[in-house]
């Protein structure tokens, strides 16, 4: 059963999409471990009334898809953010924001980003590459100054799980990209309201949830 918080309505409100698919509860400790106020939930009221949004996931892009849509919340979800509300994607939440998937066949996405999701190639470089990618790895992009990744610095750890990656159609939408056997792919995104990791800030340590920390600041959503 769905647990939601409801918070006070004259504090800014986050909420974390469920969608039956995500890492909801560790998303949701790493924001009250920093002092975002949450709420879980699902419903248009909730992503219309929300001053952010949330998207966490874990698992298959098409499942994610499927459930959104049987939900009845991809529009409503797509309009909130192109009309400006602040987005964070984790994971799986970060793939679905791009145009389309090629996990399990062709799978249209939320196309709130241009680009494409696509499986890492196992014999990349002529180097044999671990499929799914679990482990720390680095990031590193030209600049995080004035970015929620303003207390990262470069070349710093990030935890990633993950089978697929991101192949963004405009370099501008990349704020980080990792190496994985050879291959450099984007593994932050950053994109007007839109912000995103493939890795997972809150099993980052403290640098991942200074990363949560500072996305509430620049959005104004830490209750003071």
């Amino acid at each position: 059963m769905q647990t939601v918080t409801t918070l006070n309505s004259k504090m800014p409100r986050t909420l974390i999409l469920d969608y039956n698919l995500g890492n909801l509860f560790s998303v949701k400790q790493a924001c009250a471990h920093v002092g975002i106020p949450v709420e879980i939930g699902n419903s248009k009221e909730q992503i219309e009334s929300a001053s952010a949004i949330i998207l966490p996931g874990v698992g298959a892009f098409p499942e994610a898809m499927k459930n959104l849509t049987e939900l009845g919340i991809v529009n409503i979800l797509t309009n909130e953010v192109n009309n400006g509300k602040p987005l964070f994607g984790v994971c799986l939440g970060m793939q679905l924001l791009f145009s389309s998937s090629e996990e399990f066949g062709f799978t249209k996405g939320l196309g709130l980003i241009d680009g494409t999701v696509e499986k890492f190639s196992i014999g990349n470089n002529d180097k044999k590459l671990t499929v799914p990618q679990i482990n720390w790895n680095r990031i590193e992009g030209e600049s995080f100054d004035n970015t929620p990744l303003d207390s990262v610095s470069q070349l710093d750890y990030m935890y990633f799980v993950h089978s697929y990656y991101v192949n963004a159609s405009d370099s501008a939408d990349v704020l980080t990209t990792t190496n994985y056997g050879g291959l450099n792919y984007c593994s932050t995104v950053n994109k007007n309201n839109i912000f995103a990791t493939q890795y997972h800030p809150e099993k980052s340590g403290e640098k991942g949830l200074e990363i949560y920390k500072k996305w509430a600041e620049i959005n104004n959503l830490i209750y003071s």
